[in-house]
């Protein structure tokens, strides 16, 4: 038995949920089908689906295995697909992931761009602030904020990313500006996920720990908090600068303003870059380019 007999008859059970399906799909009896998966299993030795007279669904098993088959047979053909033409149209399973709030208001919009001018791509988007391992996982793609730590990821820039330290004008008018990081110890700092603020003074970065009476994990609770004139907050662009530019908010600091990061777009070193994955990227770097937080020239320019 070959490492490869049984995997297509496999899937295409999983998928149509019917021997008899998956039969008609590959060209084949039903029971060669029924005898493929069977050697499967026994060479595996588990068992990959629940047979009833009417379905069949997958075991735990069996779903960890097809997330795996799927991603063997999308590699296949997209092997098939550079050698015979590398400038063809994008096709199978692509799967990443995102932070929470950047990427509901920026990326899966531009992915969903993607797949209307795609739809041989098939996508897979978890959102979520936690760093997921994206090689133990089987992530293709992954979109970091901030700086890179992860030396078996390879990282293109999608984008910058600039931190201000920010309040309501109605906050400054009752506690005042601060002029210098030491005021921040008298001032409600509302804290996200994390109660440590980076900064610059004299070239070099600065970190400081901040207290107040009001925490969220969520970037948008923080801005919310800030708009109502609860206290100062250290955010990202993409969440102030609208707010920025029609005075909701007022920009503090601004010469310890921290080094600028950048939104990022990461792979597993051993993978190799697919057409699909490598289109998105540019997709997305030339979308991003695009919306108003991120330009760099005229009047409603990011500051640089």
């Amino acid at each position: 038995m070959s490492r490869w007999e049984g995997v297509d008859a496999f899937v295409a059970v999983a998928e149509s949920g019917h021997f008899a399906s998956a039969a008609e799909r590959l060209g084949i009896s039903t029971s060669h089908v029924s005898r493929l998966v069977a050697r499967l299993e026994e060479r595996l030795q588990t068992r990959l689906f629940y047979r009833s007279t009417r379905r069949v669904t997958l075991t735990e098993t069996g779903q960890t295995f097809l997330l795996h088959c799927r991603r063997l047979q999308d590699g296949f053909d997209e092997a098939l697909h550079a050698v015979q033409d590398l400038g063809g149209m994008p096709k199978g399973l692509l799967r990443m992931t995102s932070a929470l709030t950047f990427g509901e208001r920026f990326i899966v919009p531009l992915v969903n761009d993607f797949i209307e001018r795609h739809p041989q791509v098939r996508v897979e988007i978890e959102l979520t602030n936690r760093t997921l391992d994206i090689v133990q996982e089987g992530f293709d793609l992954a979109i970091r904020l901030g700086r890179l730590a992860d030396s078996r990821l390879v990282a293109t820039r999608l984008a910058p990313r600039v931190m201000y330290l920010c309040a309501a004008p109605s906050y400054l008018a009752r506690r005042g500006v601060p002029k210098q990081l030491a005021d921040l110890a008298a001032h409600d700092c509302l804290v996200g996920t994390s109660d440590t603020w980076a900064f610059q003074s004299g070239g070099e970065p600065q970190s400081l720990r901040v207290s107040g009476n009001w925490r969220c994990n969520s970037g948008q609770a923080v801005l919310d908090a800030a708009l109502r004139g609860f206290g100062l907050c250290q955010l990202p662009d993409y969440y102030v600068l609208e707010h920025l530019r029609d005075g909701r908010l007022q920009a503090l600091l601004p010469e310890l303003q921290p080094p600028h990061t950048a939104v990022w777009a990461v792979f597993p070193q051993q993978r190799h870059l697919s057409p699909k994955v490598r289109l998105l990227v540019d997709h997305l770097r030339h979308s991003l380019a695009l919306r108003p937080e991120y330009r760099t020239e005229g009047p409603n320019a990011a500051v640089d």
